[in-house]
């Protein structure tokens, strides 16, 4: 790029982007106070100092395109952290072990929590993200697919878990989801409450508690209620098929 170029183009390109920066700083003060769709795009423009009624529309189109690039603006270094976890993990050679041993669904934990936790320390709205991400995988109907993009480290993260996990933690209870909402309700609370000025041993706790999570055996009454309705709904099925056929 000339000087020329330089000079004619970057005053407005500036001033886009501090508009878009002021408004995303906004919308994640917003977000994580209020939820997200408890806050008013009003009231972000408002909060963000911005005049102009279109000024939100024009950079994100709409309360979707603004809510991802909240998240944009965070989920990358996130990736970035895990995907160098989980390549340590397979380096390693844990990853090939047969063991299934506690060290591996540690340090398989681990690069769930880390990650995350490090935006606790990010003074440009990492704390807002952590309680953001936690809205939207805790709700009744969990928002996945707009935290967990087809570019997510949590792809590798879930296929190097699964030969660690019983068949009916991964396809009956989803025990890796409910390790992933656990993991960042706890990091919301911790982000919501005032700042400490170490949070290595909450983070270190939190990773003992995924790793039980991840690892909590099946109990023998929850086998026995499993294979009931399993037994329920194939008989359920079988008269549903017979009742079909009938002439």
């Amino acid at each position: 790029m000339t000087a020329h170029e330089t000079q004619a183009t970057s005053p407005r390109s500036r001033k886009a982007g501090d508009t878009r920066g002021t408004l995303i700083r906004a919308a994640e003060r917003l977000f994580a106070v209020k939820g997200v769709d408890g806050a008013s795009l009003n009231e972000i423009k408002r909060a963000a100092g911005q005049r102009n009624a279109m000024a939100l529309q024009y950079h994100f189109g709409d309360r979707a395109g603004l809510l991802r690039a909240v998240l944009d603006k965070h989920l990358p270094a996130v990736d970035a952290r895990r995907e160098v976890l989980l390549q340590q993990y397979e380096d390693s050679g844990d990853s090939d072990s047969d063991s299934g041993g506690d060290a591996d669904l540690r340090s398989l934990a681990a690069a769930l929590v880390l990650p995350a936790a490090a935006k606790l320390a990010d003074p440009d709205g990492g704390r807002e993200f952590l309680q953001i991400v936690a809205e939207l995988l805790n709700r009744p109907e969990p928002l996945v697919e707009v935290v967990v993009t087809e570019e997510s480290s949590i792809y590798p993260w879930r296929r190097l878990l699964e030969p660690l996990l019983t068949s009916e933690s991964t396809a009956v209870f989803h025990t890796r989801f409910t390790a992933m909402r656990f993991c960042h309700a706890e990091l919301a609370a911790r982000a919501a409450a005032r700042p400490r000025e170490d949070d290595r041993l909450f983070t270190s706790r939190l990773v003992d508690l995924v790793t039980a999570l991840l690892a909590a055996p099946v109990s023998e009454q929850t086998a026995r209620l499993l294979r009931e309705r399993n037994r329920t709904s194939t008989a359920r099925a079988g008269r549903t098929s017979a009742a079909r056929t009938r002439p």
